[in-house]
């Protein structure tokens, strides 16, 4: 997809974003290892769960420095401004917006001041009661005047840093204790101070969040495939409710709140990595189980599957080995679609899907297609695949799904499309497969999505599925991503000073790297 800026997301045609998450984060406490670089690894685990900005935070036990920018980890990090983030102690982030518009100012790991030092934030997740927050910060310490949201910052991982300020004589741990249990919605928090790696969950653990254990020290991750790269062995994942602390005393734990159960079905569906591990099962096998029981929900006679690459990839397998009809690779994407400057010509934009994926004309030439896709939002990408695979010569088109039909926004941490825009909102099964243009149309039922995790229904979210939300809601006006932007700062007494040049903007950023290279080329 063409940006305004030129540039090309990873979304297959203009105009039509997939399901996007919120975050990913990662956390390290580890005396005598390179956590800045554990952190980049980690996070570049994790890129998929956000690529708009990535940040990481360090402490050396006295003070925390912060890198952050806009775009991919590997565009934001090197080896230069790695080595400048010197510590035991740090705390990553890579985001997608669904909270506060994507700009520098939004970026994470969030910097705040506190009566005892400072915090560094990364949040995975959205609060529901954000006007509330908003109002009791301005209630405890008067509209901002310093730190991030005086600086710009519109989203809910802000209002939660300044919350974090605490009062006089409180130290960070016990100020989280006394903040959480006021938090609505989905959150997973890695944050830190000067001294301790801190991490906290959702009472209802909408989204995922592990623990991991390094030969010297410990390790937080929104998945267990980032643990796996840095070569750290799971402990388990953080409970719904549940706050840890890391220092050099060992790993402490405390509850914030009663343990529900409402963990997003859809990171199993589409969000999370298939080499991850959510709630004891495996998300590959999850979504071959889900392709199987969509091919035994609705068979067709066909000659070939074939998935929408990559995300459709493991449930066209299950589909293919429960209908015995042969598995194939019939549509090539480009490996480099990630990112490109140039503007694409008027020409090349009405081709649209042509710059990610191309059909294999001899694989799907005469055939009867099956093609199965995890979703469908808008229905522009199916809609352009079918005519694209009709072009290439394949007989028949039919198209399966290995979740139901999405019918209703999410606030806790996905970016789904408006329900207005949600092509099942307002049209049957057989509508929608009239307007893409198969042949046949097929959604995988919520009873057998369900069963393909392996989890109890009562512990999953389903709400994007059903309109049934598990967490209660505030009134529309009280929700928007957009929620802050419309707020006004207006003047207060200012809170303790963060020292700002510990968060340089980009061009700063910049500068100060070749400055620290060139010092360090002359010693």
């Amino acid at each position: 997809m063409a940006r305004p800026d030129g540039r090309l997301s990873h979304d297959l045609l203009p105009g039509e974003k997939g399901p996007q998450d919120a975050c990913g984060v990662f956390g390290v406490w580890a005396p005598g290892e390179e956590v800045a670089k554990l952190s980049y690894f980690g996070l570049y685990a994790l890129q998929h769960r956000g690529q708009e900005s990535a940040g990481i935070a360090a402490s050396d036990g006295e003070r925390i420095s912060v890198y952050k920018d806009m775009g991919l980890v590997s565009q934001v990090f090197d080896e230069a401004t790695l080595t400048t983030l010197r510590g035991h102690i740090a705390v990553g982030h890579c985001r997608y917006s669904t909270t506060g518009a994507s700009v520098w100012a939004n970026a994470q790991p969030t910097l705040g001041a506190t009566f005892g030092g400072t915090v560094a934030l990364a949040h995975n997740g959205n609060l529901t009661n954000s006007a509330a927050l908003y109002d009791l910060v301005r209630e405890r310490y008067g509209a901002p005047r310093s730190g991030e949201l005086a600086q710009g910052n519109t989203t809910d991982t802000a209002l939660v840093t300044a919350l974090l300020q605490g009062r006089p004589g409180e130290d960070l741990e016990a100020t989280a204790m006394e903040i959480l249990p006021q938090l609505e919605g989905a959150f997973c928090f890695v944050f830190m101070d000067e001294g301790t790696l801190y991490a906290a969950r959702d009472r209802y653990g909408v989204r995922p969040l592990v623990l991991g254990r390094l030969q010297r020290g410990w390790v937080v991750a929104s998945e267990t495939s980032a643990l796996d790269i840095i070569g750290a062995s799971l402990v388990r994942e953080i409970e719904p409710g549940e706050f840890i602390a890391v220092d050099e005393g060992g790993l402490r734990s405390q509850r914030f709140a009663e343990r529900g159960a409402a963990g997003c079905v859809f990171e199993y569906v589409y969000l999370a990595r298939p080499d991850t591990t959510i709630a004891g099962r495996n998300v590959y096998a999850s979504r071959v189980e889900m392709g199987r029981r969509l091919a035994a929900e609705h068979p067709v006679e066909a000659d070939l599957v074939i998935p929408t690459p990559e995300s459709g990839t493991p449930a066209a397998i299950g589909y293919a080995e429960r209908s015995g009809i042969p598995f194939g690779n019939g549509l090539v994407k480009n490996a480099y679609v990630g990112r490109t400057f140039i503007q694409p010509s008027q020409t090349i934009r009405q081709l649209g899907i042509r710059l990610k994926l191309n059909p294999l004309k001899d694989v799907v030439r005469g055939k009867r297609i099956i093609v199965v896709d995890d979703s469908i939002v808008r229905g522009n990408t199916q809609r352009a695949l079918v005519s694209m695979l009709r072009e290439a010569g394949a007989a028949q088109v039919h198209v399966r799904i290995s979740s139901p039909p999405i019918t209703w926004p999410c606030f806790y941490g996905i970016d789904f499309a408006s329900r207005a825009e949600l092509i099942a909102t307002g049209l049957g099964v057989d509508d929608i497969r009239t307007s893409i243009g198969a042949d046949s149309l097929g959604y995988i039922s919520e009873e057998g999505m369900i069963a393909a995790t392996e989890q109890p229904r009562e512990r999953l979210c389903t709400a994007c599925f059903t309109g049934q939300y598990p967490i209660p809601l505030p009134a529309p006006d009280r929700l928007g991503k957009n929620l802050l932007e419309r707020q006004d700062p207006g003047g207060c007494e200012p809170g303790p000073d963060v020292d700002l040049e510990r968060v340089l903007n980009p061009e700063e950023q910049h500068a100060a790297q070749d400055t620290a290279a060139s010092l360090r080329a002359r010693t």
